[in-house]
């Protein structure tokens, strides 16, 4: 037995739906909820703090005790840092347990790349030091009394594992903070160029004529942009601070991953179900977002995923070069300082040179891995 309400949406076709409404609509769902109060709540907490907070230190500090405090003005980046992560476990942890079918059919293409599964491992262990490493086992201080300290696999102790610098600071220590610089500008930068690559790639081509025209041809001319040299024009006027760094990476390259967004969304632009959508009214904003976008998703995860370890090793050579933030060990930095003791503290520049190695290889690995578990055209 049919009711008033099926009898009324019975005799509705595409044509006679509003699509200017429907577009409009915001269904107001638990997930959309929590959303809205984490991602809001993280961003007013750093606007308010931006305009009432007095300095910026860590969010987290270790006092000389070991005791974990928490600082009242955390740091532009750390602020950044958290909104990121969090935007990640949103739009890409929840979908992936939301959707267990597409999670296992995915992870069973891509743990056939042994290397890559290797790695994944290997970076989730960085991202937790990183994270949670700084508050376990505290930051760095100068001590001239431990200066030289060979590695605990050279006769050292397990009071200094990576053994010491000159200075007498840990060099673990410094290994874990440079982890922790490392996953901020590869994180961070990643999502400025999604956001970026997706909006300006799908406007190009779903759009076409002037509009592709113009975007493209601004492309063409970032892409020609010296961002090392507007890097060290900036560092020299304003300091080489790590925020200013990490938006002038992510505001910068993200051109050359615009492309190829704007080269799947115009094969996907010619799909039937564009055209239909087209054709019974359907908005702009609702096919670019609900039709181009998540068809291109696959293009845009791999293609960031591969532009991380350039991001780590554009700030490496930085801080190497003596052109990145002065205030934070970062691996780049902690290579260039023991550079001139390779031969009595090989150690210095060794194990952070390791760990940058093993970070960006990991990342390339898992980049490869995924392009060919995402992208049904390498079956």
């Amino acid at each position: 037995m049919s009711t008033d309400t099926d009898s009324k949406h019975a005799d509705v076709t595409f044509e006679d739906i509003d699509w200017e409404e429907y577009d409009g609509a915001r269904e107001f769902t638990p997930l959309m909820l929590a959303k809205i109060l984490v991602l809001g709540g993280i961003t007013l907490a750093w606007v308010l703090d931006w305009q009432f907070g007095s300095h910026r230190d860590p969010l987290f500090t270790v006092d000389p005790a070991g005791i974990l405090e928490i600082a009242p003005n955390p740091g532009n980046v750390e602020w950044l840092f958290t909104l990121t992560i969090a935007v990640l476990f949103f739009y890409v942890v929840v979908p992936l347990y939301l959707n267990p079918r597409m999670t296992r059919h995915y992870w069973r293409e891509f743990k056939k790349n042994k290397a890559a599964v290797v790695s994944l491992v290997f970076l989730g262990f960085i991202f937790l030091l990183a994270v949670f490493g700084p508050f376990i086992f505290g930051r760095p201080e100068i001590d001239i009394t431990n200066a030289y300290q060979p590695p605990v696999f050279a006769g050292g102790t397990w009071a200094h594992p990576f053994g010491t610098m000159q200075s007498g600071e840990d060099v673990f220590q410094i290994v874990i903070i440079g982890a922790r610089v490392s996953m901020m500008v590869g994180l961070i930068g990643c999502l400025m160029i999604i956001v970026l690559a997706s909006a300006v790639g799908t406007t190009a081509a779903y759009f076409g004529g002037m509009v592709d025209e113009v975007l493209m041809r601004f492309v063409d001319i970032m892409l020609t942009f010296p961002t090392f040299f507007l890097i060290l024009y900036v560092v020299f006027l304003y300091g080489g601070d790590l925020f200013t760094i990490i938006l002038i990476l992510g505001l910068t390259t993200w051109t050359a991953t615009s492309r190829l967004v704007r080269s799947e969304a115009l094969q996907r632009n010619e799909e039937q179900y564009i055209d239909a959508a087209k054709n019974v009214g359907a908005g702009e904003r609702w096919i670019i977002t609900r039709h181009l976008v998540p068809n291109v998703s696959n293009t845009i995860i791999t293609a960031a995923t591969l532009v991380i370890p350039s991001l780590i090793l554009y700030e490496a050579v930085l801080a190497f070069l003596g052109f990145g933030d002065p205030n934070v060990w970062s691996w780049g930095r902690a290579i260039s300082v023991g550079r001139s003791d390779l031969q009595n503290a090989w150690w210095i520049a060794t194990m952070p040179g390791v760990f940058l190695f093993l970070t960006v290889l990991a990342f390339n690995f898992l980049g490869d891995a995924l392009r060919d578990a995402l992208d049904p055209r390498h079956e």
